[in-house]
């Protein structure tokens, strides 16, 4: 009898333990689905560290939590999130001694905190008390320290087992490539702006600095070499057929000269691919435009069209433009002539997934697709230009020899009826 009562106790244990581990499972396996969308998403990053931290926390069963990030010059934690804390400052920042440092990165996986093991890991001479914490996490990527989850209470105040610390450790694998991510996109942004930052003081080099940067930016492939020098030479010759005033077309000029810069954070292998690219590349190649416009936001320059520019050449009249879907309406002029400057050189230059098209046939589809795409009056600026060109009255060739103006004068004034003929047009059609 009583080793049937035994038998059947341990019969319930059993069927507990394995209750509470597939409970614990499905948690793990819920955090990491929620997880996925989380790294993936179009978000500032201070969100998608929240939502990353909640993953974890829930997956944990923690009732507190931190996100910190990591910085090595000099060794510090510092939060991008934190939730359930009442004491909790923001930013809340834990300054690190080489012994810490090298206690975080050697750890194996998420480490259990008490008494003994606080001065270990973690300094008091941060603006948040080590004892808030109960157990940590380090992020690690390409075997770097990148950051620190770190757990407070559970509830009941229980303490954190094997299988709270192995469903940490699967997440934070996850989460410590975005962390790593974020830090090197951050690294990059930051010496473009410093370098920007350093050109922009000195007035009496400017143009000719920004130009060995505009020859920096296009290193990515042969394809895209002298890009960004012809788009400023091209923004500013159509400023200048606008009849606009020095300092205008010096702008469109440096305007023209970074407009890519964002480019320096995209794979490189995405500028050699022979095919079209696939949404998730398309996109990534898409995101230059942002990353561009948060690196030339943080330098004063003489023209403040400039972020502008960056963030918005690939805008088009009717609204299918990215990455704000902007009418014609919405963008300044300089952002309307970089952008078809832009679009010109790209016509007129060969890709790995087409030949050039001839200048006739890039104008020709350039008042073709005007005024849908292209502003009539900026596409008549640049068709004044190369008209001028095709009977040498250029002091400045504007095509400067790299291609052949294959089309007469008569047939650029054929054009440019053409066009006034459809702007006329669509303005009588609106009466």
């Amino acid at each position: 009898m009583l080793r049937s009562i035994c038998s059947g106790f341990a019969r319930t244990s059993s069927v507990a333990v394995q209750t509470t581990n597939f409970r614990r499972l499905l948690r793990t396996v819920e955090a990491l689905s929620e997880l996925g969308p989380a790294l993936t998403a179009e978000r500032e990053f201070s969100e998608t560290s929240r939502l990353m931290l909640s993953a974890i926390m829930e997956a944990a069963g923690a009732r507190e939590g931190a996100l910190f990030l990591f910085n090595d010059k000099p060794a510090m934690l510092s939060s991008a999130a934190a939730q359930g804390f009442a004491l909790m400052p923001d930013p809340a920042f834990i300054p690190l001694l080489p012994k810490h440092a090298h206690a975080l990165s050697a750890a194996r996986g998420p480490v259990v905190l008490n008494a003994s093991t606080y001065s270990v890991f973690l300094s008091s001479n941060g603006n948040v008390a080590p004892d808030l914490f109960k157990c940590l996490a380090p992020l690690k990527a390409a075997g770097k320290l990148a950051g620190v989850v770190a757990l407070g209470r559970r509830p009941g105040d229980v303490q954190y087992e094997d299988d709270e610390l192995d469903a940490m450790e699967l997440l934070c694998s996850y989460v410590a490539l975005a962390v790593h991510n974020h830090a090197l996109t951050q690294t990059i942004a930051q010496r473009v702006s410093e370098n920007l930052r350093l050109m922009a003081s000195l007035h009496g080099f400017y143009d000719n600095a920004l130009e060995a940067f505009a020859t920096a930016i296009d290193v990515k492939h042969v394809n895209i070499h002298g890009h960004s020098l012809r788009v400023g030479r091209y923004a500013a010759a159509i400023g200048e057929a606008m009849g606009m005033e020095p300092g205008e077309v010096a702008a469109l000029r440096s305007a023209g000269y970074l407009h890519d810069i964002g480019k320096v954070a995209v794979d490189r292998r995405l500028f050699g691919k022979p095919g079209a690219l696939d949404p998730e590349e398309f996109r990534e190649m898409a995101d230059h435009t942002v990353v561009g416009h948060q690196i030339v936001s943080s330098v004063q320059f003489p023209w403040p069209k400039i972020p502008e520019a960056v963030r918005w050449h690939h805008e088009r009249s009717d609204g299918t433009g990215y990455p704000d879907q902007l009418s014609m309406n919405d963008l300044p002029m300089p952002v309307r002539i970089v952008g078809l400057a832009d679009s010109f050189d790209a016509m007129t230059t060969i890709r790995p997934y087409r030949e050039p098209l001839s200048v006739g046939s890039a104008l020709t589809d350039l008042v073709r697709l005007s005024p849908q795409k292209y502003d009539p009056n900026v596409v008549q600026a640049l068709l004044i230009q190369v008209r001028r060109d095709s009977v040498g009255s250029n002091r400045t060739p504007l095509l400067a020899d790299r291609i052949s103006v294959n089309i007469a004068a008569g047939d650029i004034d054929q054009l440019a009826a053409t066009l006034q003929h459809k702007v006329s047009r669509a303005k009588a059609y609106s009466v």
